[in-house]
Parts: C-alpha cells; sequence; structure tokens
C-alpha cells in the first residue's frame, strides 16, 4: 500500500471551492520563502483581488498566513507550524508501521523487526512474523531485546545516515565485539562498509550476528529526512539467500521502508 498524494486522490463532488481555493493558497505560499504579493495570489487562485484580500484576511486572523509590514508580501503562518508540531507528536511509530510490516511479512514470508537506535545498540520495538504456519524456521531475537550496531543490518542502516560528526563519536563508544567470524570489527573497515550501506539504501547481515541467520534492512526517515528507525527483514541463511536478497528482498525492504517514512511526513524531495 503506497501513500496517496493529493494529485492521486479522487475529487470529491461535493468539495467545497473556498477551502480548495484556501488550500492553493497555502500550497503557492510554500513554494517560496520570499513571499507572494496579492496580485500574483489573484490570478494563481483565479479571483479578483478584492475577493483573494478577503481570503487571506481570514487566513491572517488566524496566523495561517502572515503578512510583511515593508513589502506586504504574504507567507506562511506559524499556526501550520504549530499544528505540524501537534501531529508529529501524535504520530505513533509502531502504529503507523504495523500494517507495512504484516503486509511485508505475509509477502516474503519472513519475520520483519523495527528497531530504534539506543547508544551503541539497536532495541526491538516490534517482531512480526508471517501467518503460514508451514514456515517453522524462523528468526529468534525477541521485542526488547538488544544487538550491537556493527554486526546486525539495522545497526549499520541507522549509522550510515549518521552526520560524520555524529558517527565519529558513537564508534569511539561501539566494543567491535566479534560475535561470528563475519562480523566486521575493524573500525576504519566499518566506516567504508558504511558508506555502502548509504549509497545502495540498504544493509545486509551476512550472518555477522548470528551464524545461520542473515537480515536485510533499511532506515526509516522522518518529516526532517533524519533516520529514526529502521526495518529488517530476517531468516535462516538457507533461505535468505544472497542471490534472493539481490533479486527481490532489497527492493522489497527499500519500498516498506519509504512507505513507512511517507506516514512520518517523509517527502523525497
Amino acid at each position: 500500500m503506497e501513500t496517496i498524494t493529493p494529485a492521486q486522490r479522487v475529487k470529491p463532488k461535493n468539495l467545497i471551492q473556498t477551502i480548495e481555493r484556501v488550500t492553493a493558497i497555502l500550497d503557492m505560499l510554500a513554494q517560496t520563502s520570499k513571499g507572494v504579493n496579492l496580485g500574483d495570489i489573484a490570478a494563481a487562485v483565479d479571483l479578483p483581488k478584492g475577493t483573494t484580500h478577503r481570503l487571506l484576511s481570514s487566513l491572517m486572523y488566524f496566523d495561517f498566513i502572515r503578512q510583511d509590514e515593508e513589502s506586504r508580501k504574504y507567507s506562511l503562518g506559524f499556526k501550520l507550524a504549530e499544528l505540524g508540531g501537534i501531529l508529529l507528536e501524535q504520530i505513533d511509530l509502531r502504529r503507523e508501521a504495523e500494517p507495512f510490516l504484516h503486509a511485508l511479512s505475509n509477502r516474503v514470508g519472513e519475520t520483519i523487526y523495527l528497531v530504534l537506535l539506543d547508544g551503541v545498540e539497536v532495541v526491538y520495538i516490534e517482531k512480526v512474523e508471517p501467518e503460514d504456519p508451514s514456515i517453522v524456521l524462523r528468526a529468534t531475537s525477541k521485542v526488547g531485546q538488544r544487538n550491537a550496531v556493527n554486526s546486525c543490518s539495522l545497526g549499520k542502516a541507522l549509522l550510515a545516515h549518521m552526520s560524520e560528526q555524529e558517527l565519529e563519536a558513537l564508534l569511539k563508544k561501539v566494543p567491535f565485539i566479534r560475535k561470528t567470524a563475519n562480523t566486521i570489527t575493524n573500525p576504519n573497515q566499518f566506516k567504508e562498509h558504511l558508506q555502502s550501506v548509504r549509497a545502495q539504501g540498504y544493509a545486509i547481515d551476512d550472518e555477522e550476528s548470528e551464524e545461520g541467520i542473515r537480515c536485510v534492512a533499511a532506515p526509516i526517515f522522518n518529516d526532517r529526512k533524519t533516520a529514526v528507525a529502521a526495518i529488517s527483514i530476517s531468516g535462516p541463511s538457507i533461505r535468505m539467500t544472497r542471490q534472493r536478497i539481490e533479486e527481490t528482498l532489497k527492493d522489497e525492504i527499500m519500498q516498506t521502508a519509504l512507505q513507512i517514512s511517507q506516514k512520518l511526513g517523509f517527502r523525497e524531495r
């Protein structure tokens, strides 16, 4: 299920024209930080200047827009920032992600994890397993469990999108404990690996955290384009082959992560 943009929605027959014009005004003001004059706004919404001025005055009263005293140009008001902040506070990551995680798990037939970063570890905050009872070999990590950032795909997916300063500070605290023969324990090698993860958009745990388990993960971004969480597809390496990850699962995880990110306000532009 993809996020539906306004352009994709079916226009209702009973759409109130004033609301439509107000929305057009707000969208227009959102395109520039320099402000827009009355004449340009009136032309854009195809209304006389007098009618447009009354709409603008009403929006100014409720602080949805503001007018510069010198240039007389209009810009977005702080009421929108206030409402936007309230909306973001009301968004529950697990609630927003849950339907996408269930759909993904049933499509690929594997366990899906959702994690947050806590210091040098990731914390599993959600686990979704496929409904098919015939799938008996499954990943075993539980909600509330932690994992080292350098040995799991989820940690890599989050760290790859940190700023250089944040990453340097965090890596100084990572113990780089070897869990398997494949665990990356050299900090410089790990940093180079993260560059590849960032470029390709996904991370792989190639039996680096647990022998016999392979995972592929992608980050979830918020409205500020900050990686705030990550999701992974995890399963036994006999099913989670490198070929399967490359051919289908990497695209599945990136698409699902993007859909959840969009629910949190993320936009690619």
